[in-house]
């Protein structure tokens, strides 16, 4: 399914019911927080990366209940579709916000976890691209003729930096004026710090060497934990859709968890 080779677990090659993937994880934290799927049937791909923040515990219910709900509400309405989409997080949100009421007097500490979501479906040629957090859809795009191809930004972050998000924190939490603090020179939520794939996963971590005026190679050798100050857990998920394949006989089910580390 995938390898594990030390902090990095990666898929270098995959088919999926348009193309290809390619995925690749690497841990800072003690505990790996990321979690990622790709779900693939005959007639669509579900592709999905969760970047768990103050522990795991939102971002693994998230990665066991998304699907999940996905498939009941498509179920129910017979289509795929934009609120569909934005209907199963909503139900995922809520069904995880039960759990922390029923647990947090025995475990205050799942009252403070959390994670961004990011999610694409591909439906019978159509992609679909649901957001929330700061992670990011990223389109890559060659034009006919060209050996070049060109970044299209699919999905928009929702990050405390961005002064809208702010004010939306705000809004929500009218009696707590610290929701969202100012620390490092950097805007926080209070209490949170928030094949081709495996190459960028490389690439991200020579840019956090270089930030940090050290040789790659010394990066490497950090352990998890420590290297937590040095780089958050990156994970990448590189799906190539291949238009000729919309029409062509469907694949079989296919379903692939990413970052399968001791947890």
């Amino acid at each position: 399914m995938g390898r594990l080779d030390g902090l990095v677990w990666h898929k270098d090659l995959g088919s999926h019911a348009y193309g290809e993937f390619s995925m690749a994880v690497i841990q800072a934290n003690r505990m790996c927080e990321d979690y990622s799927q790709l779900e693939s049937g005959p007639l669509s791909s579900f592709i999905s990366v969760y970047d768990g923040h103050a522990g795991s515990e939102a971002s693994k219910f998230v990665s066991h209940n998304l699907f999940f709900n996905l498939k009941n509400i498509v179920s129910e309405r017979r289509e795929v579709s934009e609120s569909v989409l934005k209907k199963a997080f909503s139900t995922t949100e809520e069904d995880f916000l039960s759990l922390v009421k029923k647990q947090w007097m025995n475990n205050p500490q799942i009252a403070s976890v959390g994670t961004c979501c990011l999610a694409g479906v591909l439906h019978d040629g159509v992609l679909f691209v649901a957001n929330a957090g700061d992670s990011r859809a990223v389109l890559g795009r060659v034009e006919r003729g060209s050996k070049r191809a060109s970044a299209v930004q699919l999905s928009n972050e929702h990050n405390v930096n961005i002064a809208s998000v702010r004010e939306e924190l705000y809004a929500l939490h009218p009696d707590d004026s610290q929701v969202v603090i100012m620390k490092h020179k950097c805007w926080r939520v209070r209490g949170l710090i928030q094949g081709i794939a495996k190459r960028l996963l490389k690439a991200a971590l020579h840019e956090a060497a270089k930030k940090r005026e050290m040789r790659y190679a010394d990066l490497k050798k950090i352990d998890p934990g420590v290297r937590r100050h040095f780089h958050d857990d990156i994970t990448l998920i590189i799906v190539f859709i291949d238009s000729h394949l919309v029409s062509k006989s469907p694949l079989p089910p296919y379903s692939i968890k990413g970052g399968v580390f001791p947890r």
